[in-house]
């Protein structure tokens, strides 16, 4: 992606964001990921940091509207029961426990984890949360969530082009294989630890 076009790029980052939560597919389709390329995009001056910061908010708060509508429409407990769903039910019941407890508050909770980021604004949606409120805490969660990750992989990228220039190429290659595979590794914990929780539930 990043050798694409700088308008390809905040084209695929915003459909890639988009698409994650306005059609309930964040199972497969990795937004946070976009965000993060976006950044690194900037930080390698293909792309103006703002411009892809307002490309990625607005991308995530239009899908998280757009899955609310899906939810609110189409998502009833016909859809929630349907067998595909089932490997996911036990953290789908838990996002709908969150709404009822939280309310709003679980629309911006939502927004950081990566399932429950795809879930969230059809459940609310589904749930009859208040349009209003559904707004103001996805507005709040969009910002805070697509500043966050676009930053994150500015930084990333302004590292690797730092120890690029001072300590050369191979050493900045050998620096960006450490950054994966720390990521590779919190994200396989992370997924370890969340099937132990499945099964002592």
């Amino acid at each position: 992606m990043l050798h694409l076009d700088p308008l390809w790029v905040l084209l695929v980052v915003a459909l890639l964001v988009f698409a994650e939560d306005a059609f309930f597919l964040g199972f497969a389709i990795p937004g946070e990921t976009a965000a993060v390329i976006a950044g690194v995009a900037t930080a390698l001056d293909h792309v103006s940091l703002p411009v892809a910061i307002v490309v990625v908010v607005v991308a995530a708060i239009l899908g998280d509207s757009v899955g609310y509508e899906v939810g609110k429409h189409f998502l009833g407990p016909k859809v929630l029961g349907r067998p595909f769903l089932d490997r996911h039910r036990h953290r789908i019941e838990g996002a709908q426990r969150l709404i009822r407890r939280r309310g709003g508050l679980a629309v911006f909770i939502g927004r950081w984890t990566a399932l429950l980021r795809a879930m969230m604004p059809a459940l609310a949606g589904a749930s009859h949360m208040r349009y209003r409120t559904f707004v103001i805490w996805n507005g709040i969660g969009g910002i805070a969530w697509g500043v966050t990750f676009v930053m994150l992989g500015h930084v990333a990228g302004t590292s690797y082009h730092q120890i690029e220039k001072r300590a050369g190429h191979w050493v900045a290659i050998g620096f960006g294989v450490i950054v994966v595979l720390g990521v590779l590794l919190w994200h396989l914990r992370r997924k370890a630890a969340e099937r132990a929780e499945e099964r002592v539930t």
